[in-house]
């Protein structure tokens, strides 16, 4: 605890790159530290539009890189250290800088981890200016590593997805299934593991890619593991190979164990007063830590009360005394009306 309260006071000046016009130039291969500390955000320099519902801007800042020689490249951010379990987003883009109208996106890539990950940036032209602008996932406060390499490090960048309202598992037992697709060349899967409000997935096990008797590769594999302490956890299974093939992202699925000698204990948010077909954007947050524990998007449909049904019981489990919610009506990507406050749950 007191070596990251000594990462995040390091990291409170303000980086020089907050501002465009003082981007900081990589070299492939090189690797540098940054913060999203206290950086603002050049409002005319970027444009949200252009991302979809990929990246909110709230503390970014500029990057540049210009290969070399053309082929494929890979972004690779480590050693996230945040203040919230979000960590950062990356867009990468071409076009002239603060210029919005010239900008064509290359990639987007929006966490909810501090994962060791990589972004595969394909075919990209030699003497090719590349902007890249990061920025703390839902204004997360965070000290990472960048660099530019032909090489990947960490796990692929995936969209984590909405934990499920079921898919609960039984006695703890869980069963991963999954295929080896043919357009993957792999020797073997890592299966990694996290917990919602764990900043970083864990090695739980690995499965090696196996043959039948006449050498012929198998296509199907499992994995089983046992959860002992209630909440969600959100399984990944990467496929690996030679030192030359990249890591594939196979599988990502949600598994969640409740304490069955509870009965359930719902909250309903009160979203009463947004009309039908609304867009809703809904963040919950531990009031006292402020790790995210549950962000999801959906548009409003009548007489459909469960949309705004929150389980608690394994926040409870977990120590969560309150929540924090924060509710956001979009319209064409714009926010429009908005609350925040916050939830005690054991009352």
């Amino acid at each position: 605890m007191l070596l990251w309260f000594c990462c995040i006071g390091f990291a409170r000046a303000q980086v020089p790159n907050d501002h465009i016009a003082h981007r900081r130039v990589l070299k492939t291969e090189e690797a540098v530290w940054s913060n999203t500390t206290g950086c603002t955000v050049q409002r005319s320099c970027v444009d949200e539009s252009l991302t979809g519902k990929c990246v909110e801007y709230h503390n970014d800042q500029w990057f540049e890189f210009t290969p070399a020689t053309s082929g494929n490249y890979f972004v690779n951010i480590s050693g996230q250290t945040c203040r919230d379990t979000r960590g950062v987003q990356l867009v990468v883009l071409t076009g002239k800088p603060c210029e919005p109208a010239t900008y064509n996106i290359i990639s987007c890539t929006s966490l909810a981890s501090q994962d060791d990950i990589f972004v595969l940036l394909q075919a990209l032209q030699s003497r090719q200016t590349y902007l890249l602008n990061v920025d703390g996932y839902l204004n997360d406060q965070c000290r990472f590593k960048i660099e530019v390499s032909t090489k990947p490090n960490g796990i692929p960048a995936a969209v984590t997805p909405v934990i499920p309202a079921g898919n609960f598992v039984q006695n703890g037992n869980v069963t991963l299934h999954w295929a080896l697709p043919d357009s993957i060349s792999a020797t073997g899967f890592r299966i990694l593991r996290r917990e919602a409000s764990q900043f970083k997935a864990v090695e739980n096990g690995r499965k090696a890619v196996a043959r039948d008797s006449y050498g012929k590769l198998l296509k199907d594999y499992s994995f089983s593991d046992t959860l002992t302490k209630p909440g969600s956890y959100l399984y990944q299974v990467v496929a690996f190979g030679t030192t030359n093939e990249v890591p594939v992202l196979i599988k990502q699925e949600w598994r969640t164990l409740r304490n069955v000698a509870n009965a359930p204990i719902w909250y309903q948010l009160p979203l009463e007063k947004y009309p039908n077909k609304a867009e809703l954007a809904i963040s919950i947050t531990d009031a006292a830590t402020g790790k995210i524990l549950q962000r999801v998007v959906f548009r409003k449909q009548k007489n459909k009360p469960e949309q705004g049904r929150l389980l608690v019981n394994n926040w409870l489990a977990g120590g969560i005394k309150t929540i924090r919610v924060e509710i956001q009506e979009r319209k064409k990507e714009k926010i429009i009306s908005g609350s925040n406050f916050l939830v005690d749950l054991d009352k």
